[in-house]
């Protein structure tokens, strides 16, 4: 089975789809078919969504809380009533101290899986210039980086951690003896807390070139356990699907053998494709 449990029904920033609908999702489940994807999930920002407004401080994600939280869960429930393979999930990004808050947003909705990620590290974003790595020597940001990553895994919030090492996508790297602790520290933490990571395409679209997470990351998942995700990080139907077959080929490399597939926040193993 392949899946593909990263996309986003609103479209990106620059270029929103229109309003959510059961009809968009379908054109998403096309592509999914077109590429040889058995399973979509979609999962949207949750800043853009004005329940949560009251829960963020960084004014890129405030300039963002526009949407309503329950016209995207509407728009994906009417898909799945009408039989397509889609699942209902929601991309969260994880800040301390505000868990509680996130779990009560979280808690009304039908949600199949709620990924978990890292886009903001004490005030400096991770993937936007200037970046955490461009602001602190590199083998800080990461330190730092890999610290919220572990953290975000023990909240107990989410089920899947999205694209795990986020902050190699300007191709800027620890030390490589930093790099490794700082894997083996960070699969210890995912193991602990009996959440899944995401094999990410997306990276191969960015400055690095290269999917998540690291092939050492992922090897210590594989060791200890971890299950996997697959993921695309599609933000049109086009881009659906895009590489995840290496995604998946990458798994396989490393020893995966099954994938994820959630339904209700319950999960089960499948053979991978």
């Amino acid at each position: 089975m392949i899946v593909d449990y990263h996309m986003h029904l609103r479209g990106t920033d620059d270029s929103p789809l229109g309003p959510y609908s059961a009809d968009r999702a379908e054109e998403y489940v096309e592509q999914a078919r077109r590429t040889g994807i058995d399973e979509i999930g979609f999962s949207d920002h949750v800043y853009y969504f004005r329940q949560g407004e009251r829960l963020w401080e960084i004014p890129r994600m405030l300039e963002r809380c526009h949407d309503d939280l329950d016209d995207y869960v509407d728009a994906v429930v009417e898909a799945k009533r009408r039989g397509l393979p889609v699942k209902l999930g929601l991309e969260v990004d994880y800040f301390p101290g505000v868990e509680t808050g996130i779990a009560e947003l979280l808690e009304p909705y039908p949600w199949d899986y709620v990924l978990g990620s890292v886009h903001f590290v004490d005030g400096f974003p991770v993937d936007q210039e200037p970046s955490l790595v461009h602001k602190l020597p590199t083998g800080e940001a990461w330190r730092r980086y890999f610290v919220w990553l572990r953290n975000a895994a023990r909240s107990g919030l989410f089920d899947s951690l999205a694209h795990p090492d986020l902050v190699k996508i300007f191709g800027m790297r620890a030390p490589e003896e930093e790099t490794h602790y700082l894997h083996v520290e960070t699969a210890d933490a995912i193991e602990a807390a009996g959440v899944c990571v995401e094999v990410s395409a997306a990276g191969l679209h960015k400055h690095v070139g290269e999917l998540y997470p690291d092939r050492e990351l992922l090897a210590a998942c594989h060791e200890r356990g971890i299950p996997i995700t697959l993921a695309s990080d599609a933000h049109r139907p086009e881009h659906v699907g895009r590489d995840v077959d290496k995604a998946a080929a990458f798994a396989r490399e490393v020893g995966y053998e099954t994938v994820t597939v959630f339904d209700r926040r319950e999960r089960r193993q499948e053979p991978l494709g």
